[in-house]
C-alpha cells in the first residue's frame, strides 16, 4: 500500500501522465515492457528522466549494454513537467560560487553549465526531438533595490567570464517586455532559452532505444545491492551490473539514505491558460522570451509552442498535491497580469523535484561502481541532461567533469531526513514573508 511519502503514487496514478498541457500535446511513446526474470548488463541506470535518458544514451553510443528502470513511464517525474527554462550558468551566481570553491572551480563550473545549455540545443536539432529551443531568459527584479545587482553581474559575466550574451535591462524595457508594472529592472540572457521538456525527454528516450539501451516501464527498483557486480531488484526482476547510475532525483525515496540526507523532494505548480492569438501574447512577453522573476518563491513563465501562457509558481510543503492547483497558481499570476482575470486556465499540474541545501546539484559517488546525481534545484533541464553524458564518461573513466561536481560542498539537512521536511516549511514560510517586504 502507498504510504503518504511514496512521491510515485503519492500524487499520480500508476503509469499515467500528469494531465499537463505537455502530455495533453504529445504522442506517447508505446509503453516500453516491464522488465522480468534475470537480466544482466554492463550498467544499470535507474530513473528514466533526463539523468538516466541521457546516461542510457551516451553510454549506449560508447558501446556499452545498457538497462534502463522506470518505475512509471519515461519522462513522468519533473523532466517531463517542468517549465521548460534552459538556463545559463549554475543554480549559484558566479560570485557566490566563488566564495564557495574559488575562483578556479568557479571558472569550471560556468564552463559545465556553458557546456549543458549547448547539449540541449544539439539535442533540440536532433529529428528523434520534436522540440524547439527558443533563446532569451528574461530575469525581472520584484524590488528595484536588486537592479544595481543585477547591473553588476551583467557586467561581470561581461568581462570576467567572457560571455556576451546577457545584457542589464532598465525598469522601463522591462515593464515593455513583460506588459506588467510588477517590475524593475533585471537582466535578458540570449544564451538562456526555452524548450518543451516532454517533448525533449520523449526524444532522449528514442535516441536511447534507438542506440541499443533497453528501456524498461513499470519497473519499480526496491533495492540496490552494491558489490562488483551489483544487483538491482524490482518485485518481478534481478539485474546483474558492472555499474549503476542512480537517477532518480524527487523520486528516490528510500532507495539510498546517504543521498536522501542531502537531497529533498518538494513541489511545484504550472497552469497552462487557453490558447491565445499572436497579439495577446506579444502584449504578455515580447519576442517570445522565457521569465523567471527574483523572488525566492519564484514565478517562471513563457510560451508554449502551441501559444498557451505556462505560468509556474506557488509552493507547497506537504508531499500531497493541492486540491485546487489552478487557485494557487492563479494568484501569483494576477498578481503579475491582473488583465488575465478571465482567461481560462486549461489545465494545472504537479510535480516534484529535489534541492539541496545550497542549491547545487549533488553528485557522489557510492561504493567503487555506483554513481548518483540528482539535486538540481529548480534548474535541471540542462545540468540533468549534461549530468547523464558526465555519467557515461566517468563510467568510461573520464572522470574530470564528475569531480568538478563532486567537490562542491553537499552539506547535509539539519536532522537528516527525517526532520528535513519540517525544517524546510519553516525556512520557506521565512524567504517567502521575505519576499513580501
Amino acid at each position: 500500500m502507498a504510504h503518504a511519502l511514496d512521491l510515485l503514487t503519492a500524487n499520480d496514478k500508476p503509469g499515467e501522465y500528469p494531465g499537463s498541457s505537455y502530455a495533453q500535446a504529445a504522442t506517447p511513446l508505446p509503453p516500453f515492457p516491464a522488465a522480468k526474470g534475470a537480466l544482466r548488463c554492463d550498467v544499470c541506470v535507474i530513473g528514466a528522466g533526463f539523468t538516466g535518458l541521457s546516461a542510457a544514451l551516451h553510454l549506449a553510443q560508447r558501446g556499452y549494454d545498457v538497462i534502463v528502470l522506470e518505475a512509471q513511464r519515461v519522462g513522468f517525474g519533473a523532466s517531463g513537467r517542468n517549465g521548460g527554462q534552459v538556463g545559463m550558468g549554475q543554480r549559484l551566481e558566479q560570485d557566490d560560487l566563488e566564495s564557495l570553491v574559488g575562483k578556479d572551480d568557479a571558472r569550471k563550473l560556468w564552463d559545465i553549465a556553458a557546456q549543458s545549455v549547448e547539449l540541449v540545443r544539439v539535442l533540440a536539432g536532433n529529428p528523434a526531438v520534436e522540440a524547439t529551443f527558443h533563446p532569451g531568459v528574461l530575469h525581472p527584479n520584484h524590488r528595484p533595490r536588486y537592479d544595481s545587482h543585477s547591473r553588476a553581474y551583467a557586467e561581470k559575466l561581461n568581462n570576467e567570464y567572457g560571455y556576451d550574451q546577457i545584457r542589464y535591462v532598465p525598469p522601463e524595457e522591462m515593464r515593455h517586455l513583460i506588459g506588467s508594472t510588477a517590475y524593475s529592472g533585471g537582466t535578458l540572457d540570449m544564451g538562456s532559452g526555452h524548450i518543451d521538456p516532454f517533448q525533449l525527454a520523449l526524444g532522449l528516450a528514442r535516441m536511447a532505444r534507438d542506440a541499443g539501451a533497453r528501456i524498461f516501464e513499470r519497473s519499480r527498483v526496491t533495492g540496490v545491492s552494491e558489490g562488483s557486480p551489483a544487483t538491482i531488484e524490482t518485485e518481478a526482476t534481478q539485474v546483474t551490473a558492472e555499474h549503476v547510475v542512480l537517477a532518480c532525483n524527487g523520486y528516490l525515496g528510500k532507495l539510498d539514505k546517504r543521498v536522501a540526507t542531502r537531497v529533498m523532494p518538494i513541489n511545484n505548480f504550472i497552469v497552462a491558460t487557453e490558447p491565445m492569438d499572436d497579439a495577446a501574447r506579444e502584449a504578455l512577453i515580447r519576442e517570445n522570451y522565457a521569465v523567471a522573476d527574483s523572488k525566492f518563491v519564484v514565478n517562471y513563465y513563457r510560451f508554449s509552442d502551441d501559444n498557451r501562457l505556462l505560468f509556474g509558481g506557488g509552493e507547497t510543503y506537504g508531499y500531497r498535491f493541492p486540491s485546487d492547483i489552478r487557485a494557487l497558481v492563479r494568484k501569483p499570476m494576477l498578481e503579475i497580469y491582473p488583465q488575465l482575470k478571465d482567461v481560462r486556465l486549461d489545465h494545472a499540474w504537479g510535480g516534484t523535484l529535489a534541492i539541496t541545501m545550497n542549491r547545487m546539484p549533488h553528485f557522489a559517488r557510492l561504493g567503487t561502481n555506483v554513481l548518483s546525481l540528482s539535486g538540481y534545484s529548480g534548474h535541471g533541464l540542462a545540468m540533468a541532461t549534461l549530468a547523464g553524458q558526465i555519467a557515461a564518461e566517468t563510467i568510461a573513466g573520464q572522470a574530470e567533469r564528475f569531480d568538478v561536481m563532486a567537490r562542491v560542498p553537499s552539506p547535509r539537512f539539519p536532522g537528516g531526513s527525517a526532520l528535513r521536511s519540517p525544517l524546510l516549511v519553516l525556512a520557506m514560510l521565512w524567504f517567502s514573508l521575505r519576499d513580501r517586504l
